[in-house]
């Protein structure tokens, strides 16, 4: 096998990663139709999906510790593919707690997944270019994020769009309408049972691939962790969270902000897509520039300053245009996740496996803060909510300003 194997390896799981995590922009959507919801209630979504990165990580630490990272990725494949059944059940009872149970499973596989996978993309190579691996990482995830969007919402939405027009056009027949919406719930079956069958048997190659297995360092005397000695790490899952809370809040909210503007499903859709060209935009700059031309705290604070303009500015410009700076915050989220990592998790040595766990869970900004928005998002208006974001850069910014030496 080829010495770059490792790495393409890795590279198809971050694809993964990206395609299972952004299919959540179009299920919220689609969710609020199907089940009636409001737009709290359809952020739990997010919240059923990344509250099991806080839940599970703990966990995940442990089943690396005891499984190794490569036969770990290969059970959080399993459980996910386990998680994509369960939609099976949920849209044919149209069972809103059930399809949450689905997305906990997905979100929970790939914690353990994440954990395991992660530390690959940190640790193949030298400290100084682990945000350029990351960010090669970045671009298969984020590849799959465009897709992702455009092939669910062929099945989901744009069926969504039709039976609305019955619904209005049925008039006062609540027998009709509920047999409607049971057709639309139906038409996420056909996607999930594919994307099953499809982790079931990645699991099953990653299990008999020969992808080494991460070896990490050994103390003389074996010391215990604990997160007052990492004072980067602390700061590293502070920011992860408020990272994590304003990429899902920029992108996951895109396709309800563009309905509430007149678009259609088939304009709505692209958004999404163009945050994710700007994120690749941003990945691109980070591998190109990573660590010879700037380094990773300059990369994070650049990222901050720009997510901080783009998201003030779409707080008060007229509705068309906030749109569109909402999806060019894609190209400030782009190097924040891999400069965060990078600077968090240099220097942990024996105790990787615990660090990572630690930033995975911090994951959880993405369950938190897409319902506190959702909550902001019914009271005062879709676009005024998204003054949560300027506030999450901030912070990110003070880790990036306060990490004065680039761990």
């Amino acid at each position: 096998m080829k010495k770059s194997s490792p790495l393409l390896i890795i590279g198809l799981l971050f694809f993964i990663f990206g395609f299972i995590t952004w299919l959540n922009s179009v299920l919220v959507p689609f969710l609020k139709t199907a089940c009636e919801l409001t737009n709290f209630q359809s952020y739990f979504v997010t919240f059923a999906f990344y509250i099991a990165y806080f839940i599970l990580a703990p966990f995940a630490s442990g089943i690396i510790g005891r499984l190794g990272y490569k036969r770990s990725m290969s059970v959080g494949l399993w459980i996910m593919s386990a998680g994509a059944l369960v939609f099976l059940p949920a849209a044919a009872m149209r069972s809103y707690p059930l399809f949450l149970i689905g997305l906990f499973l997905l979100g929970g596989g790939l914690t353990l997944l994440q954990t395991a996978a992660n530390p690959y993309a940190a640790v193949l190579g030298s400290p100084e270019s682990a945000a350029r691996r990351i960010s090669i990482m970045g671009v298969c995830n984020k590849t799959a994020g465009m897709l992702a969007p455009l092939l669910l919402s062929s099945f989901t939405i744009k069926e969504a769009e039709h039976i609305q027009r019955r619904i209005v056009e049925s008039g006062d027949q609540p027998l009709l309408h509920a047999q409607l919406l049971d057709e639309l719930a139906r038409q996420c079956m056909a996607p999930y049972i594919f994307i099953a069958l499809s982790l079931f048997l990645l699991a099953v190659w990653i299990r008999y691939s020969a992808l080494p297995e991460i070896v990490e360092e050994k103390a003389v005397v074996s010391e215990r962790f604990s997160l007052r000695r990492y004072p980067a790490l602390c700061g590293g899952i502070a920011a992860i969270f408020f990272y994590v809370g304003a990429e899902v809040i920029s992108i996951d909210t895109l396709i309800n902000y563009a309905f509430s503007l007149s678009y259609g499903s088939d304009q709505a859709r692209w958004f999404p897509v163009l945050s994710m060209l700007m994120l690749l935009a941003g990945y691109f700059i980070g591998i190109w520039g990573i660590p010879k031309r700037f380094s990773q705290r300059q990369a994070l604070l650049a990222s901050c300053a720009g997510g901080i303009l783009l998201s003030c500015a779409a707080l008060w410009v007229p509705g068309v245009v906030s749109l569109f700076l909402l999806a060019a915050l894609g190209l400030a989220n782009a190097m924040i996740w891999p400069s965060v990592w990078g600077l968090a998790v240099k220097g942990l040595g024996q105790h990787l496996h615990i660090g990572s766990s630690l930033l995975i869970m911090a994951i959880v900004g993405g369950a938190v803060l897409p319902l506190v928005y959702g909550f902001a998002a019914d009271r005062i208006g879709l676009q005024a909510a998204y003054f949560i974001l300027p506030v999450c850069y901030g912070l990110i910014g003070l880790y990036g300003w306060w990490n004065r030496e680039d761990r």
